[in-house]
């Protein structure tokens, strides 16, 4: 029914009727599309992999629930390989931190040209991803016993390397192999922090009559410690899960976590895939804790850098 307007008296208050109901078209969600492969991917070899390996570290081999497999990783073998796999992973991390810091300070506040930081963030982005079997030639054929730069600290120096004691196929040699690639994921990780210092913080120390190491003591290692720390714990997980390396390196000299695991899951041993589940669940475990540190440490950093 329509309103006359010619017909309103004066005076009269006009309401104005409900507007017309807009029909509701169902769409699709077509902004979930973007990261649906990232969900797929991360369902099907990450989630579900993990859950299998978690399910049948607690299983025997009829399908009964047991707790022997978590009981079997403190028999002397299995608790070596974790001592091993620690230390060589807690070595590479802090050895390939101060490296890294050393570096990204470098080239970040060191006045260097631009080209060197250009070419450092390159290399490292590239380094970081270097690993497996080109990387254990490549030191084999470096610091071997008849490796390039073993000959020349001979011949040229007199200098004879395995002399000392050194042995590339050893816990050193190991955490040598494995600076190369942590240092370089120092570099990429923590140089982004260093650019997120403000300029501000520097002049206002230098203005209420800071010196440079009261400036770097008070406001840059406090601001800077939760992200170094982070990445130290992320480096380390990065090394405890690594064994194309190791493996093509060391073999079976070394007996690592990753290697044990290799042995157990092949049936190399007693042929007893659910304690290879269960060594499994315990670096599930430690790298677990060691990514749930970091992402605490740099949540607090995240804090002053924005």
């Amino acid at each position: 029914m329509t309103t006359d307007i010619t017909r309103i008296e004066p005076g009269a208050v006009v309401r104005p009727g409900n507007p017309p109901a807009r029909r509701r078209t169902a769409r699709m969600p077509t902004h979930w599309l973007g990261v649906a492969p990232f969900f797929l991917f991360a369902i099907m070899f990450l989630i579900l992999p993990t859950g299998y390996l978690v399910v049948g570290a607690f299983q025997n081999p009829q399908g009964g629930l047991t707790l022997a497999n978590i009981a079997a990783l403190w028999e002397p073998t299995i608790r070596a390989a974790y001592w091993i796999s620690i230390k060589v992973s807690f070595a590479s991390a802090v050895l390939g931190a101060l490296a890294g810091l050393a570096i990204a300070i470098a080239i970040v506040r060191g006045g260097l040209p631009g080209w060197v930081r250009g070419a450092t963030l390159t290399f490292s982005g590239v380094a970081s991803n270097f690993a497996g079997i080109p990387l254990a030639f490549a030191f084999l054929a470096t610091l071997g016993r008849l490796g390039l730069v073993t000959i020349l600290l001979k011949d040229v120096f007199g200098f004879n390397l395995y002399a000392t004691g050194f042995n590339i196929l050893s816990f050193w040699g190991l955490t040598l192999t494995y600076l190369y690639f942590q240092i370089p994921l120092m570099v990429v990780i923590i140089t982004p922090a260093f650019d997120g210092l403000k300029k501000e913080w520097g002049e206002a120390a230098a203005t209420l009559g800071a010196t440079q190491w009261q400036y770097w003591r008070m406001v840059v290692i406090p601001v800077l410690w939760p992200s170094f720390l982070g990445t130290v714990i992320l480096l380390f997980a990065n090394a405890f899960g690594a064994i194309a390396t190791a493996y093509a390196l060391t073999g079976s000299s070394l007996n690592i976590v990753p290697i044990l695991l290799y042995a157990q899951i092949r049936g190399d041993v007693l042929h007893n895939p659910h304690l290879g589940y269960a060594i499994a669940f315990g670096m599930i475990f430690i790298t677990g804790m060691a990514n749930v540190f970091y992402i605490w440490f740099r949540t607090r950093s995240e804090r002053w850098l924005k």
